[in-house]
């Protein structure tokens, strides 16, 4: 589908234990605990396992003989970031595909799809992401029509950059059998042309497998491809692990044989994309740790609602914007509670997506019931919880619940969240204190390629709710703005818990994987609107340098 041949550089990214204690010495060192507690040291020792073994004060020495000692030149050191969601592998895909997420015009897009297929006259479909009509200022979706204009010789199939909706050409329709006797599928909308049954060009959710089954799909080695390219991406912004949000069987194959070679080396925590695919990759339990806490499968992802750019988040009302219409629910409240119990009967950790005020309610009264019959640690996860009913904020306190949230969607959907739904259905939007404040727990991520990966963008908008250009003035909906530390936690302790990784790594603790990051600042003393252009400089796996910004700009 993508490339073909294109060998990975070998040894690129080899994971290797450190094989000798080492002094990491002269550092401004920052530890965050999952409350938003701080310990600062001024050294660490890395055992030969990867692990730390001493934390130091200033003027402290290591009690035992080492091997090695890295002068870390005053640099301020904190964990490595835990995104705490993302798509792994459409992050690598995406790398591979026709980029459109930067585009800020249809007129744009259209130019960039057109010099693509020139590009590429041999590649037998155009394949691409990314496009988003809030951005172009359209007003409207995109259409098959506009797509024939620009590529009419083959089929164009090019994903929204929340991945809940597909643009197609006439011949991607004609590829998936989609015309005006074609009928919605369940959970899913085909967009008509006004006044007729035609198909505009835009499929919603569920209705784009009909022309997604059509997609040949990636080879083996595009995949290997992908993810390496994934990684370097990761590693560059800090990332040291990841929950990778709806795992396929060849997804977790790609991931097997990077660890078999001994190319893994971001932590994995994997929510497989099916209950099926859950039971093939785990089969009776989650899987063991595997490649020293690289891998390790620990649920299901389930699909309750669509997303608020394409109008297919579930509310409790009509949009604000788009009478008649409450979205889409891509499971039943009894669909759910089933999948739901069939992972928690064998101890996998389900991982509900939750986007609108409908969605969430449903999601947190089936963790009500099914918490009556399963008890323990089950960390019952919602996904995304951005527009919640101000009357269910408290129910985040209860039953050990964990909202898994991503701080950069507030600034990417704050303006088109009030055209969704109107100013007074905005007060429990995005609400990281509330769910904090009601005793629910937080674990921050992107979503990567939704939005980029870049999680200190993300801090910096969980303490200020404001984008990159300072606006709105004061912060949108400010009130919900958390500490610095509080962002700090749940992007690094507060994700790894919410994987049951803790212990593991997510800290810098005695007994953890010493995975970290140098900075160029500290981000919990900088000005808010300087956290932004921290860079990265350096980014630490099991106690061995994986990304140097000093050798990336040689």
């Amino acid at each position: 589908m993508i490339l073909r041949g294109a060998a990975l550089a070998a040894g690129l990214l080899i994971a290797a234990p450190a094989l000798a204690d080492t002094h990491i010495d002269n550092i401004e060192g920052i530890s965050v605990m999952r409350d938003g507690s701080i310990d600062r040291f001024a050294g660490m020792v890395v055992d030969e396992n990867g692990r730390i073994s001493e934390l130091l004060d200033f003027g402290d020495d290591p009690t035992r003989e080492i091997d090695y000692r890295v002068d870390g030149e005053g640099r301020v050191v904190v964990p490595g970031f835990v995104d705490g969601h993302l798509h792994l592998m459409g992050i690598g895909l995406g790398t591979l595909v026709l980029d459109l997420s930067e585009t800020n015009s249809l007129d744009e897009a259209l130019s960039r799809i057109a010099a693509y297929a020139a590009a590429y006259p041999d590649r037998p479909w155009i394949i691409g992401r990314g496009w988003n009509q809030e951005r172009w200022g359209l007003g409207r979706f995109p259409t098959a029509a506009e797509l024939d204009e620009v590529v009419s010789d083959r089929p164009v199939w090019l994903e929204r950059v929340d991945g809940h909706a597909g643009w197609g050409n006439t011949l991607a329709l004609e590829a998936g059998n989609v015309d005006a006797a074609t009928t919605d599928p369940s959970g899913g909308r085909i967009e008509r042309i006004a006044g007729s049954r035609e198909p505009s060009g835009v499929l919603v959710d569920a209705a784009m497998g009909m022309v997604d089954d059509a997609v040949p799909p990636p080879l083996p080695e595009d995949r290997d491809i992908a993810l390496y390219n994934a990684q370097r991406l990761l590693l560059r912004h800090g990332v040291t692990a990841v929950s990778d949000m709806g795992t396929s069987v060849e997804d977790w194959m790609t991931f097997r044989r990077a660890g078999d070679a001994g190319r893994l080396q971001l932590r994995i925590m994997s929510y497989a994309d099916s209950v099926d695919s859950m039971l093939l990759i785990g089969g009776p339990a989650p899987t063991q740790w595997l490649y020293e806490d690289r891998l390790r499968l620990n649920g299901v992802k389930l699909y309750l609602d669509g997303a608020l750019g394409s109008r297919g988040a579930l509310l409790q009302e009509d949009y604000a914007d788009d009478h008649g219409n409450r979205g889409l629910p891509l499971l039943s409240g009894t669909q759910l509670r089933n999948l739901m119990s069939r992972a928690a009967l064998d101890n996998f950790q389900p991982a509900i997506h939750a986007i609108g005020d409908a969605a969430n309610a449903e999601a947190l009264a089936a963790i009500e019931e099914l918490s009556r019959d399963y008890d323990g640690d089950r960390r019952w996860r919602i996904e995304h919880a951005q527009i919640v009913d101000p009357a269910d904020l408290p129910r985040f306190g209860e039953h050990g619940i964990i909202a898994s949230m991503q701080p950069v969607h507030q600034t990417s959907d704050m303006f088109m969240a009030e055209a969704r739904l109107g100013e007074d259905r905005l007060g429990g939007a995005y609400a990281w204190r509330s769910i904090l404040e009601a005793g629910g727990a937080l674990a921050f991520g992107t979503d990567a390629p939704v939005e980029p990966v870049d999680p200190l963008a993300g801090l910096a908008v969980a303490v200020s709710r404001t984008n990159a250009d300072g606006e709105p003035a004061g912060g949108w909906r400010a009130q919900e703005a958390i500490s610095r530390e509080l962002a700090l936690a749940a992007y690094t302790a507060g994700a790894a818990y919410a994987g049951f990784a803790e212990g593991r790594f997510g800290r810098l603790a005695e007994g953890e994987r010493a995975d970290f990051v140098m900075l160029s600042a500290d981000p919990l003393t900088v000005d808010p609107d300087e956290i932004r252009d921290i860079e990265v400089l350096e980014t630490w796996i099991a106690g061995q340098r994986v990304y140097d910004i000093e050798l990336e700009q040689r």
